[in-house]
């Protein structure tokens, strides 16, 4: 029986690393192995909270509950001024992603937003961006309420449930995050083969990984060059192949232009 080895004994304080409900949630061996990694970079402990909501996330941040976490774009904006930009994850070498309107295969002649009013539609979070906040903008610029346009919509807090409910027939589409439908393509084609990707939205700049105001500078300073490290040495780039990533850059808070317009037109932000 394999036995765990005990982690290394730290004289210093934990950092709390706070995971909204994205594709590694239920990755627990990928978690712990993120973990490890950082603590043996920072050279201290490392506790990792997770949360079934990003509202809950966004909360224990701003009861300063959290150090650092990654977090959707739209819980960045929203908490702009109690957050500090720590790092931008680079997928398919850009710090970018996008929202994939997602109807089941069964359904794949639905070709747009357009063909799905009076239909079921799933959302992610409240605070998804391209679980929410996209499709509900996008019916805006079409001149639609989004409270009235589908016969019925629901949350399904997470990405991976969002895609799993559109296979199996409980929406008519959902608005999904595009990098989480590639990643679990790769891992699960089984589950996203039974969807059908109609379209893609627009860049947004990707979920950043950010930290609250008031974290220590040498903190900061070590969890940026942590991460923007990771990808010069083998372990850390074995993990960023796990997550599908390329890497880490600096980033700009400009990078979220777009979120905050959007977040506008619905008079938050």
């Amino acid at each position: 029986m394999a036995v765990t080895p005990p982690r290394p004994a730290f004289s210093a304080k934990a950092l709390r690393v706070g995971m909204t409900p994205a594709f590694l949630h239920t990755q627990y061996g990928l978690l712990a192995e993120w973990r490890g990694y950082m603590e043996a970079k920072l050279n201290r402990p490392v506790e990792i909270v997770q949360r079934d909501s990003y509202r809950e996330t966004m909360d224990l941040l701003q009861l300063e509950q959290l150090d650092f976490a990654w977090i959707c774009s739209y819980p960045y904006v929203y908490l702009k001024q109690q957050l500090r930009l720590v790092a931008v994850p680079l997928y398919l070498s850009r710090p970018f992603y996008r929202a994939y309107l997602i109807v089941s295969l069964k359904n794949r002649h639905i070709k747009s937003l357009s063909q799905l009013r009076g239909k079921v539609f799933a959302y992610a979070d409240p605070y998804s961006l391209t679980g929410h906040l996209v499709p509900r903008y996008q019916l805006r610029k079409m001149g639609e309420d989004p409270e009235k346009y589908f016969s019925k919509t629901f949350f399904t807090y997470s990405h991976k449930n969002l895609i799993e409910a559109v296979a199996d027939g409980l929406a008519h589409g959902a608005s999904v995050d595009g990098y989480v439908w590639d990643s679990l393509n790769a891992l699960k084609p089984e589950i996203t083969g039974r969807t059908f990707p109609v379209s893609q939205s627009q860049d947004f700049g990707f979920p950043p990984f950010v930290a609250r105001q008031g974290v220590a500078e040498a903190d900061f300073a070590a969890v940026q060059n942590m991460l923007i490290r990771m990808r010069q040495d083998q372990q850390g780039n074995s993990l960023l192949q796990h997550l599908n990533l390329n890497g880490f850059i600096h980033g700009s808070p400009d990078l979220y232009d777009a979120v905050a317009e959007m977040m506008r037109a619905f008079g938050e932000g």
